[in-house]
């Protein structure tokens, strides 16, 4: 383990948070910033996890410093993330589109800013397109509560095109002046100490974790705890994925062979000793076992539950906590008021076959997995047990599969529907349960062997069917409106003059 140099106290890097409307430009800001092409990678060209980036800028004076980024996602399906981003960080970038303005995500993010109570930049973007308009954007933040410098504000702004690099040198600019305000310290003479900002499972490398290091440095040998997760630091990795020995304040890394899979957005702690490392988790499960409650089970909500739904028992596998969490927040999403969907399972990493074991002989269970693989013991189990598995790489195409899925497996129900309505002129005679009577077709029509109801002053009284049709004297199948009828009604009451019959027929729906 290295020597810590006496000056424990350093001037750290600014840890950046880019938020923002889904498609406002977030993702290509930061392609253009680090000269790479990330977009194109993500499926859909949606960012779906958080990253961490460091970039080394050249200033105009020529010294250089080093900014560490945050892409995060912009959809709502990621607002816990963005929340998380927005902790993290030393300073947010909220991008706005110069041809969209303000949407409700643009709002949430800057929500989790205004929570986090960090400083923030706003990034006009796609002044470039034709339909650009940044004085109508900045007016439309105005009126959203986000006031500008010049438009009754001190809120720092800066109009750029992502895709040309316009404006984009004075942006990195204001972030430094930004940092240099905020006065960003790190101390080297402390325990290194930061939050976990993504978490994954891989088949070789286990459990691993993409990490922001806020004070003290992170050094091979050293123990990680995050809760009651633990990791012996045996290998470092940047941003870049290269191995390295150590990393400190403000830069992003990768630990892997964790215990257990860590809380993404929590706090992590390093131990020079297994033994100081285990005492701390000890102490946080003693923390957790105190503070855990009870629940009761209302005996009378389990009574209210609708029996008659369709419970689906479903499987949810991603590649990271990050994006569990989004999928459990688009589940819940999904009604339906026949059917109702039940989490069985939702983890991290490939679909195994203990995954498929907790559904077999479940009628309508289904796998589902997000940016993972399906190992062949678990697809062998799936065609022997008929069990749907299916992968996706957009995590709106799982839920709209799943939405659909359910609604194609909903319980079919039986309805009555009225087809037609006639009321009783006269009764001719009557036969035991048998009755022949005279009547006049009210509404569409009345047909023959169809089953009946008998209304009286408003008020059902009886159920019948009708066996015999005549209409001017010659037997029909079919009676229509505002024509009289004769026929022979089999039901258990004496029918009367005035009452009305209602022909109904049952239906099958979805």
């Amino acid at each position: 383990m290295s020597t810590k140099p006496e000056n424990k106290t350093i001037e750290r890097s600014p840890v950046v948070c880019v938020m923002g409307h889904i498609d406002h430009g977030k993702s290509t800001l930061l392609d253009f910033i680090r000269k790479s092409n990330t977009v194109d990678t993500e499926a859909g060209g949606i960012t779906q996890r958080i990253s961490a980036y460091e970039v080394v800028r050249t200033a105009s004076d020529g010294t250089k410093r080093c900014i560490t980024f945050l892409d995060t996602p912009g959809h709502e399906a990621f607002q816990k993330m963005r929340e998380r981003g927005a902790i993290v960080a030393d300073i947010a970038i909220l991008v706005v589109s110069a041809e969209d303005g303000v949407k409700r995500q643009t709002m949430e993010a800057h929500s989790a800013i205004v929570k986090a109570g960090i400083p923030y930049i706003v990034a006009i973007n796609k002044i470039d397109k034709p339909n650009a308009d940044a004085e109508r954007t900045k007016l439309t933040l105005a009126e959203n509560g986000i006031y500008l410098e010049g438009y009754g504000g001190d809120v720092s702004y800066v109009a750029i095109s992502a895709k040309t690099g316009q404006g984009i040198d004075d942006l990195l600019d204001i972030v430094s002046l930004t940092a240099d305000i905020a006065g960003l310290k790190g101390n080297l003479n402390v325990p290194a100490e930061g939050y976990i900002i993504e978490t994954e499972r891989d088949a070789k490398r286990g459990v691993s974790a993409a990490v922001i290091v806020k004070d003290g440095e992170i050094e091979t040998g050293l123990f990680i705890v995050c809760g009651t997760s633990m990791a012996p630091v045996r290998a470092i990795d940047n941003h870049i994925g290269k191995r390295v020995d150590m990393v400190g304040p403000s830069c992003p890394a990768r630990i892997s062979g964790w215990d257990s899979v860590p809380d993404v957005g929590e706090p992590f702690k390093c131990f020079e000793t297994k033994k100081e490392a285990e005492a701390a988790i000890d102490e946080e499960k003693a923390r957790l076992a105190k503070n855990k409650k009870v629940v009761l089970v209302d005996p009378k909500a389990v009574a209210d539950v609708d029996v008659t739904k369709l419970v689906i028992p479903v499987v949810v596998k991603a590649d990271a906590r990050g994006s569990a969490e989004a999928l459990e927040h688009e589940l819940a999403k999904i009604r339906h008021e026949r059917v109702s969907i039940k989490l069985v399972n939702l983890g991290i990493g490939d679909i195994g076959e203990a995954d498929l074991k907790m559904i077999v002989g479940t009628e309508g269970a289904v796998a589902l997995g997000f940016n993972v693989k399906v190992d062949a013991q678990a697809r062998a189990l799936a065609e022997r047990a008929h069990i749907p598995v299916h992968t996706f790489d957009i995590i709106y195409k799982l839920t709209e599969w799943l939405d659909e899925y359910s609604k194609t497996h909903a319980p079919k129900i039986t309805v009555e529907e009225i087809i037609g309505e006639a009321k009783i002129l006269k009764l001719f005679s009557k036969n035991k349960d048998k009755q022949i009577c005279g009547g006049k077709v009210l509404k569409d029509s009345i047909n023959l062997g169809h089953k009946i109801k008998i209304i009286r002053k408003d008020v059902q009284v009886a159920e019948g069917v009708i066996r015999e049709l005549q209409q001017q004297k010659e037997k029909a199948g079919e009676v229509r409106e505002g024509y009289e009828f004769g026929t022979m009604i089999e039901c258990s009451i004496e029918i009367a003059p005035g009452d009305i019959i209602k022909d109904f027929i049952l239906v099958e729906k979805q």
